[in-house]
């Protein structure tokens, strides 16, 4: 299984672009019959048992009842059935680069168990803020730093990094475990893009974990849903010193609707903000068009709503204060539900594994809500419970991001115990 492993490391530190494939036999019939990628170049000298074999030699029988399920064409195979259709593993990365316009896909793996059960799944994303180019990584006091001219990236490779060394601990020790599905995905800093464009069906597992939050002992059990807002505002262009009056000022008409607008903390559970602005093209002209961009976000359906409705209504009551005889204001306003709201209690079983896992090792669990999104929105609304799990990432999308070498230890530690607790379930 080590060489499984390896291979999904060596696609995250390599991801080759324009690949999509939807199963194993699709990836091994595009490849050359002269020779074959890199990747798998790499793959055949460590006699790797899955991307190494040569195309033709596939077992079609072993991987058809996985490989259907997984395209949603047949059943989800039950547990006895897992050890005998996964009996290799599965490293596979999807197209949503051509949806998302990045360069890499989401890369989806399945690690086979020891014991015929669910999988358990864990998820984490590749992709970091800006500027995240040229990291050169700084160890001083226990902690790793950037050199502060980019982001250190913790956020998610702190995730992506316990998993795999967690996986490896527990394989290498050659004890009971169950199956892993495990997913990395592209574009969740730029709208969860990568999950949203992720082939759902094909997640198999009980429940699962993200990994891509702050403190170790953080369990995240519910997150808002967003509203993102857009908003042009048109006015009427005139000559700023000759003819002002005939004019019908955007900017003028878009500060006012965002000067009555409930804005920032709106109670306990729903925030909203307008972020970006953008209009005019020179000082001696009445700009007649402004573009708005903001976003509202709840843990309550109705709430996100109504405070939804009350930008707009800001929106409606400045442009009709700029009506006149030879003109008037208008504007476009444009919704799209980024993600929907989750919320899992803290009975259900996904988080009760997690608090038992963190008091094995000594840690104390701290349930909390979160105030952002994540891909744990995207794969609780497929269906699948998922809560968000801490990493010990910290100051994250900031020059000044660190994380302590023993919160990585930690976060390690944390998630070989929760495979171990549920194994033993």
């Amino acid at each position: 299984m080590q060489p499984l492993l390896d291979v999904l490391d060596l696609r995250l530190q390599d991801l080759p672009d324009g690949l999509g494939f939807e199963s194993i036999d699709d990836e091994f019939q595009a490849l050359p019959e002269e020779g074959i990628s890199e990747v798998h170049g790499r793959a055949l000298q460590r006699q790797d048992p899955l991307t190494a074999r040569p195309r033709g030699e596939i077992d079609k029988g072993r991987y058809e009842a996985l490989r259907l399920s997984m395209l949603g064409k047949e059943h989800v195979p039950d547990d006895a059935e897992y050890a005998e259709h996964i009996p290799h593993g599965i490293v596979d990365e999807d197209d949503a680069y051509i949806l998302t316009g990045g360069n890499a896909g989401n890369l989806y793996a399945q690690i086979p168990g020891t014991i015929d059960k669910k999988p358990i799944l864990f998820c984490a994303h590749s992709d970091t803020v800006k500027p995240g180019k040229g990291i050169k990584p700084v160890i001083k006091d226990g902690i790793i730093y950037s050199d502060g001219t980019t982001i250190l990236g913790s956020d998610d490779k702190s995730g992506i990094a316990e998993l795999i060394t967690a996986i490896k601990d527990i394989i290498e020790s050659g004890e009971r475990h169950p199956p892993i599905e495990i997913l990395i995905t592209v574009s969740e800093e730029v709208g969860l893009l990568g999950a949203k464009h992720f082939n759902k069906s094909r997640l198999i597992s009980a429940f699962g974990y993200a990994l891509d939050s702050h403190q170790v002992e953080e369990l995240v059990i519910g997150a808002p849903a967003q509203n993102s807002i857009q908003i042009t505002f048109w006015g009427k262009e005139s000559h700023a010193g000759v003819e002002p009056e005939k004019g019908i000022n955007a900017i003028r008409v878009a500060a006012e609707a965002i000067s009555t607008m409930p804005l920032g903390r709106i109670d306990h559970e729903t925030t909203s903000n307008i972020g970006l602005i953008n209009g005019g093209i020179a000082t001696n002209i009445v700009p007649n068009k402004v573009e708005v961009k903001g976003e509202a976000r709840s843990h309550n359906g109705s709430k996100l709503e109504q405070v939804t409705s009350d930008m707009r209504h800001s929106v409606e009551q400045a442009v009709q204060h700029f009506q006149y005889d030879f003109g008037g204001a208008s504007f476009d306003w444009k919704v799209n539900l980024e993600y929907e709201a989750f919320h899992i209690q803290e009975s259900e079983p996904v988080v009760q594994i997690a608090i038992d896992a963190m008091h094995r090792i000594g840690l104390t669990p701290k349930i909390t809500i979160g105030g952002g999104g994540s891909d744990a929105n995207i794969i609780n609304a497929s269906g699948l419970p998922m809560i968000i799990c801490g990493t010990g990432m910290n100051k994250v999308h900031t020059l000044n991001e660190e994380i302590e070498i023993e919160q990585l230890q930690k976060g390690k530690e944390f998630l070989k115990s929760l495979i171990r607790r549920y194994a033993e379930l």
